[in-house]
């Protein structure tokens, strides 16, 4: 059986890792990969002409050049909802700690290591109302982006007895069906953050969500909201942000990427890209990325691509070969294949066909050996982007 070979960049859970198994050699100095497997590391697919598979270990993909990869038939995979807890896990406390003061009462409480320790509980009483804050309970919090981190958020919201209002723009009725039923789903971005005291973003970074939160976004919330983004930096312009902040328009922005302007402001509160820094995080995402790279290269199935339809099929004892055809979804590809076995008197024994609007993905099991010329007459369509021929019995 061939050994498929495996590029890893970035630190990946080795507990993810160690379920390659012996079909795949595993090395962050391959040249000449398969598959590859990072996080957040930028990856121009043009890098490696062997490459059939990349596996983000998170949720974004806006570090790999996934158009361009769609062009050469490379499936961009991702780990949707392996850091969702991470996430979530974050943000209430993070709400907690700007709305009740935490951070300047802990540093109020470290004022005090001078202080002379029978004086200590008197200063304590004397100063704790400058450190009064708020509860989230009764305040209404708008989710901007209702993935598996959305939802969970917003269910997390309804938990916390807060009203809780979610919008997404291209809903997955998945996602959707696991939504509390007290969630308000609303019909535009306006109707849930005009009234919320929390936004709170969760999009993915794409040319329709680069700077999405600008000053038109701001005049839409509501006069001392505060603004969380844990999703990617540039979906909000930060000046916009900035100049909110300077005229008391939004209370605070609470996010997970520092910059000089940000840091260094008295309304804003960030932490070091730590969304998704828990070692189960890491241990879910390397485990998911990891079974959706074996499960593509073994037998061509596709689970959490953002640019290949999801598709699998499981080959019977009698299959030999699989042929993979990615093409681009124009209409007769399916009657093209299949004509061509038909010249070639090749019985298929399974043709599963799925596309996206953009790639048709097939997957054909014959139980025989698949010729090369019935492979080459396939690819020499304008059509067709890549094939791959995956065999079962050698």
């Amino acid at each position: 059986m061939s050994v498929y070979k495996i590029k890893k960049i970035n630190t990946i859970a080795q507990e993810g890792l160690r379920m390659f198994g012996d079909r795949f050699a595993v090395s962050a100095e391959e040249t000449s990969p398969d598959g590859i497997i990072l996080r957040s590391s930028k990856l121009n697919v043009d890098d490696y002409p062997t490459l059939l598979v990349v596996a983000r270990a998170g949720a974004g993909t806006n570090n790999i050049n996934v158009a361009r990869a769609t062009e050469k038939g490379v499936c961009v995979l991702n780990t949707p909802g392996a850091n969702a807890n991470a996430v979530v896990d974050l943000v209430f406390p993070m709400i907690g700690v700007w709305r009740r003061n935490i951070y300047r009462g802990i540093e109020f409480c470290k004022s005090l290591a001078t202080m002379d320790p029978d004086k200590v509980s008197v200063e304590v009483e004397a100063r704790k109302s400058a450190f009064k804050g708020e509860e989230i309970a009764g305040k209404t919090l708008g989710v901007i982006g209702l993935g598996q981190i959305g939802v969970r958020l917003a269910n997390g919201g309804v938990f916390r007895h807060m009203r809780v209002n979610g919008f997404d723009p291209a809903p997955a009725l998945a996602n959707i069906h696991q939504l509390s039923p007290e969630v308000v789903l609303c019909r535009s971005i306006r109707d849930t953050v005009g009234n919320a005291d929390v936004v709170s973003l969760h999009l993915p970074l794409g040319d329709r969500t680069r700077n999405l939160v600008n000053k038109e976004f701001i005049a839409r919330m509501k006069k001392g909201a505060i603004l969380v983004n844990y999703s990617r930096g540039p979906i909000v312009e930060e000046q916009a942000i900035i100049e909110a902040l300077d005229s008391g328009y939004l209370d605070a922005y609470l996010c997970d990427f520092p910059t000089p302007a940000l840091v260094k402001h008295n309304k804003v509160l960030t932490t070091p890209h730590l969304g998704a820094s828990t070692s189960e995080s890491e241990e879910n995402c390397a485990t998911m990325a990891v079974k959706e790279i074996s499960n593509y290269l073994k037998y061509g199935n596709v689970v959490h691509s953002v640019n290949f339809p999801n598709i699998e099929s499981t080959p019977t004892d009698k299959v030999q070969s699989r042929l993979i055809v990615i093409n681009r979804d124009v209409p007769g590809m399916i009657a093209f294949v299949s004509n061509i076995f038909a010249h070639n008197h090749l019985n298929i024994a399974s043709f599963l066909n799925q596309s996206n609007g953009t790639v048709g993905y097939n997957i054909i099991d014959v139980e025989s050996e698949i010729p090369s010329g019935v492979v080459e007459e396939i690819k020499r369509n304008s059509d067709v982007i890549r094939t791959r021929v995956i065999v079962f019995k050698d």
